[in-house]
């Protein structure tokens, strides 16, 4: 009797839908030479239930059949493996999806694939693939949406509001161009991985772009005061310096990406924490052309640059680790055979490049960036350390960021501290620049703001 396994009977069985496999192959009749009780019996032999259609009107002796089957998702992989041992070549096969599955054995496949460890959640390359193209729009929409995305981070960086900062986030389309570049990188595939860098690259020039144009135009028409100071925004401050947490973020969105890529984890909410990475340093970026200040500009830009460079890199990392790799990776032949194929590909050399650019130029930046504020924080934390400094709170420390060569001014510091109501602290501010200077051997000019702490508060 057929063992009925609906939607909804199981956790698991309404997500991932299962997928219906349909093979059609000309296979001889069984009655000479057995090819199609070979992969009949194969497919037995696995838990799968095929049902097994002639299609055509073909010569008896060597007929067309149409083979169609339910899988979990997770299996996939494992069957068409089976399928090509036994001897069926994919001159056409079909995945889809079903909504549930009424065969006999569809339950086992289910404990084995899917509650059980016998295979990773992951899907095939293929699929994997068609994943990432659908989810990069057509250019229209693509390039429409980054517009409308950098105005929104605009505004919200400008009225520094994180609300509208993180709305821009929601609306931008950025994850679907860098994961195609990922899965591009990862499964050798050049027009893919060409094509997701250039889509990514354009997109965001569009973006800043766009972000320059409404600031200029907002300063212009005095709806936003010329003379603002664009660099105590911290909206703005926050992405025209880079540092090690704004890295993490961009390396944990990409390796988010590829393993959402290649499982049926929803990736639409990973795309948040892409944009994040990306869209409001695009934005930052136009705000310090449209003002006109090098160092929010090239302190944005570099950010920028990493973190798509980081995006990328990881998304093809994770990828790597889940088992993806170019099709000519399994294919009979020595390591060194391997790597003159995998170094042969256009996708190779253009991932190296843009590497090499962000470890040079922008990462070498980002690095000094990422040194100082490490010995600046460490200087701060000396001061307070202090006995006389023992009732002061740290809240906060930043530092500008540094371009070379395009502002030979001193280095801007901001302590944040909190201490205690009628107390004065008129000297903190030149002992820790002292202390700075003694770190970093840079000249800089500090800013301490203080926060009065409640009475009640601890003391």
């Amino acid at each position: 009797m057929a063992k009925w396994a609906p939607a909804g009977r199981k956790a698991r069985l309404a997500f991932p839908r299962p997928r219906r496999i349909e093979c059609h192959a000309a296979l001889a009749d069984s009655r000479r030479g057995g090819e199609l009780d070979a992969v009949v019996d194969a497919l037995r032999g696995e838990d799968v239930d095929p049902v097994v259609l002639p299609v055509g009107e073909s010569d008896a002796d060597a007929r067309s059949y149409l083979i169609e089957f339910p899988l979990p998702t997770e299996a996939v992989d494992r069957i068409r493996e089976t399928l090509s041992e036994a001897g069926f070549e994919e001159r056409y096969l079909v995945i889809g999806n079903i909504e549930s599955a009424t065969t006999p054995h569809y339950d086992r496949l289910v404990e084995r694939y899917v509650e059980g460890d016998e295979e990773e959640e992951r899907v095939s390359n293929e699929e994997i693939l068609t994943k990432a193209h659908d989810l990069n729009p057509q250019p229209t929409a693509y390039y429409g949406m980054t517009v409308l995305s950098a105005l929104v981070a605009t505004a919200g960086l400008l009225l520094d509001s994180p609300a509208l900062v993180v709305g821009s986030m929601v609306i931008a389309p950025q994850i679907g161009a860098a994961l195609m570049a990922s899965v591009g990188a990862a499964l050798g595939e050049d027009a893919m991985f060409t094509g997701g860098v250039r889509s990514t690259v354009v997109g965001l020039a569009v973006a800043i772009v766009a972000a320059a144009a409404l600031g200029w135009g907002l300063k212009t028409a005095q709806f936003v005061p010329s003379a603002l100071n664009v660099t105590t925004v911290q909206q703005i401050a926050s992405r025209s310096s880079p540092g090690l947490l704004t890295l993490v973020v961009a390396l944990c969105a990409g390796a988010a990406g590829g393993v959402g890529l290649a499982t049926e984890l929803p990736v639409s909410i990973v795309g948040v924490a892409v944009a994040a990475a990306t869209v409001p340093a695009a934005a930052a970026v136009g705000i310090g052309v449209a003002w006109a200040i090098p160092a929010v500009a090239v302190g944005a830009l570099t950010l920028l640059a990493v973190n798509v460079a980081s995006i990328v890199l990881a998304g093809t990392l994770a990828l790597w680790y889940l088992g993806y790799r170019p099709s000519y990776w399994d294919s009979p032949g020595s390591t060194r055979r391997r790597l003159r194929s995998f170094f042969g590909t256009r996708a190779t050399w253009v991932a190296l490049v843009l590497l090499g650019l962000t470890v040079l130029g922008p990462g070498s930046l980002l690095a000094s960036q990422i040194a100082f504020e490490n010995r600046a924080t460490g200087g701060v934390q000396t001061v307070l350390d202090d006995s006389e400094y023992d009732s002061l709170e740290l809240l906060s420390v930043g530092v500008e960021f540094g371009t070379a060569g395009l502002d030979d001014g001193p280095r801007r510091v901001t302590v944040a501290v909190q201490h205690p109501v009628g107390r004065q602290y008129p000297e903190l501010s030149s002992r820790i620049g002292d202390r700075i200077r003694e770190a970093t051997g840079e000249d800089v000019v500090v800013t301490v703001n203080f926060e009065q702490r409640s009475r009640s508060g601890p003391s």
